[in-house]
């Protein structure tokens, strides 16, 4: 039987980060995994099926929500910026590495989409950790953003980050904006019936907003996990990749893969990039279990 509580602890600059901690049963030192989401999401969008399958094979779980998201505090809210999470996701896993019942020799990460370009950088930066899972993650923000932005709308988002930086000055909030609509003319970070499926699911209702700072996408278009790839190793990385993802792209991952070091290996799904969440849950789930059983 598994046991899920509620934690809290401070991130980077005291701002309070709040998640779930999975205990299985059993006494005795027991491997710990990290985990956290993607661009906007919260721990309600799937999360919970993953971290009860790990610690259904005996792993100690924490998932946390990122800060101004979910659960956590922090402002402005919904707003991201990668590098203030890394920093958080630190945090975490020093709280995680000093609960009871944790081997700290043998804690792993595993971070999905956005959060996989984290999980990437911290298995570079990071020697506590025993092993890394990357999940369809995002590798470049640059050549993400030039396959899903069409040349015609570039000067205009340009345009509209160029007045989001004059806010300020002006005594202004920063411009937001909806993560998912179907609606053309409102602005949107996606618009696929995929990711607003995904997005909008019935069991995130309670703690996630359809809403995020304009910036944070000028903030993921900056951001540039895959140089960090090769400096993984010594430390075990799996990529779990999306044969069909237009989100974080598959060949953009696949040579994230090409240019990491050993020990590493990679693992297709079918499907796009919400496939892991949904029906490609269990050959997901099981390759990152597979690979946490092995390393940790």
């Amino acid at each position: 039987m598994t046991i899920r509580s509620n934690v809290e602890f401070e991130g980077e600059d005291g701002v309070i980060l709040r998640g779930w901690l999975y205990r299985p049963e059993g006494s005795g030192l027991k491997p710990a995994i990290t985990m956290a989401h993607g661009f906007a999401a919260v721990k309600e969008h799937g999360l919970d099926s993953f971290a009860r399958a790990f610690a259904a094979e005996g792993f100690i779980v924490l998932v946390h929500d990122h800060r101004n998201f979910g659960t956590s505090e922090g402002t402005p809210r919904h707003d991201i910026d990668p590098w203030r999470q890394i920093a958080d996701w630190r945090r975490a896993i020093t709280f995680l590495e000093m609960q009871p019942g944790v081997a700290p020799d043998r804690i792993g990460i595993w971070g999905t989409s956005f959060a996989g370009g984290h999980a990437i950088v911290l298995g570079a930066t990071d020697r506590r950790l025993s092993c890394v899972v990357a999940q369809v993650p995002t590798i470049s923000g640059y050549d993400q953003g030039q396959r899903r932005v069409s040349p015609d709308a570039t000067a205009s988002l340009e345009a509209a980050f160029a007045e989001d930086e004059r806010q300020p000055f002006r005594g202004g909030a920063p411009r937001r904006t909806r993560v998912v609509s179907s609606d053309l003319d409102e602005p949107a970070a996606y618009r696929s019936p995929d990711a607003i499926d995904f997005y909008t699911q019935v069991s995130a209702r309670e703690t996630w907003v359809n809403d995020v700072t304009l910036r944070s996408t000028r903030a993921a278009r900056s951001y540039e996990p895959g140089p960090w790839a090769p400096r993984v190793s010594p430390t075990p990385l799996l990529l779990v990749v999306a044969l069909r993802d237009t989100v974080t792209v598959t060949d953009l991952a696949l040579r994230a893969y090409e240019n990491a070091l050993e020990p590493k290996r990679l693992v297709t799904i079918r499907g796009g990039h919400f496939s892991p969440y949904e029906t490609e849950f269990q050959a997901a789930s099981s390759a990152a279990l597979a690979w946490f059983t092995n390393n940790l």
